[in-house]
């Protein structure tokens, strides 16, 4: 049971979010007492002027010695006096499980009273998570179904099936009852749904084409990144299979088909075989990795980067049966303007190999 509960977490967006700054996991709150200020215990101030704070989270970060009064930790019972200041840390932020519609574009590929299939633009956030309480898809898709009665963006048994990175673009499929997320989710978990990525990563890709496995899980030297781990105990197990699409010089165009989902999984895995994902910052293909020394060619590796400010990675097709009606369904989305752009640039690189 629990192997299954690992899998299925896996798809349901955000169960272990990559902290981009540590401080925003916690809200700190700095309050003055008034010259009449009765005494009065400080949870019970505390709650009356903290908004969207319960009782019991003030109570535990008294008890974790979060809370000071004139610079002292004291205790859930300390009674406030005139003129204390109060100062308070408190874990989990009290909005980051709300989600507030907002009115935000939404590219729907198709839609039906059981399921939506959206088509994600890079820079967009999936879920509501640290430093991101805003404007995701999840937000858009909560405005986009406003008027569904039924639906309850803040209810876990709807919503997002699986999930894509914030840089990464293309097909993400919703689920607007419990009966469909929980039959999607099975598909999911059972691998028999259908996803392919485009990507362009860096250097020759030898083989045309080939499978990597390997567990993934947290790189123990940099917690920001995912690693294939040495430890066959460790990690979650993972396995990419790709395919070359286009040879363009120091870069490659592959297509990737996922067998198992995991976090980062497609720019791991490339990066485990020597082929960092073409901007991938996170995996250090920000960098110029291969090519050379002329300063004309680092001018073009810039430019393309400005061009796609972002991992090349696109997800291009999801598969699937629908939940109610039994039928195989089967979604493409273009590559958006940046990587076409980016491709066309390389393109351009490699019939006039002046650089």
């Amino acid at each position: 049971m629990d192997e299954f509960i690992e899998d299925i977490e896996d798809y349901l967006d955000d169960i272990e979010p990559v902290i981009e700054n540590p401080s925003e996991l916690y809200e700190h709150f700095r309050v003055v007492a008034d010259k009449g200020q009765t005494q009065l215990r400080i949870d019970k101030y505390l709650f009356d002027h903290l908004p969207n704070s319960s009782r019991n989270r003030i109570q535990k970060a008294a008890e974790a010695g979060f809370v000071m009064a004139n610079g002292q930790p004291v205790k859930s019972n300390y009674k406030v006096k005139p003129c204390d200041v109060i100062t308070i840390m408190m874990n989990r932020p009290c909005y980051e499980n709300d989600i507030i519609p907002e009115d935000i574009p939404l590219d729907v590929v198709f839609e039906d009273e059981d399921l939506i299939v959206v088509n994600k633009p890079a820079g967009l956030v999936v879920h509501p998570g640290c430093g991101n309480y805003h404007g995701t898809l999840v937000n858009a898709i909560a405005w986009h179904l406003k008027d569904n009665k039924h639906y309850d963006p803040n209810d876990p048994q709807v919503g997002l099936v699986h999930r894509i990175d914030k840089d990464t673009s293309g097909l993400l499929v919703v689920a607007k009852t419990p009966k469909a997320k929980t039959h999607l989710g099975k598909q999911f978990f059972n691998k028999t749904t259908k996803r392919k990525y485009n990507a362009l990563v860096w250097g020759i890709v030898d083989k045309d084409e080939g499978t990597i496995e390997g567990n993934i899980g947290r790189n123990p030297k940099d917690r920001m990144q995912m690693a294939v781990l040495s430890d066959p105990t460790q990690g979650k197990h993972a396995i990419t299979h790709y395919r070359v699409l286009e040879r363009l010089g120091y870069v490659t165009l592959v297509e990737c088909v996922l067998e198992t989902g995991r976090t980062h999984q497609i720019r791991v895995h490339m990066k485990h075989i020597g082929h960092v994902l073409f901007n991938d910052e996170r995996y250090g293909g920000h960098e110029i990795l291969k090519g050379t020394t002329f300063s004309k060619y680092k001018q073009f590796v810039e430019n393309c980067f400005d061009i796609c400010p972002r991992q090349a990675l696109h997800a291009m097709t999801l598969g699937f049966i629908h939940p109610r009606t039994g039928e195989e369904m089967f979604f493409t989305s273009s590559l958006p303007d940046d990587m076409t752009q980016l491709l066309d640039k390389w393109r351009h690189y490699i019939i006039n190999r002046e650089l």
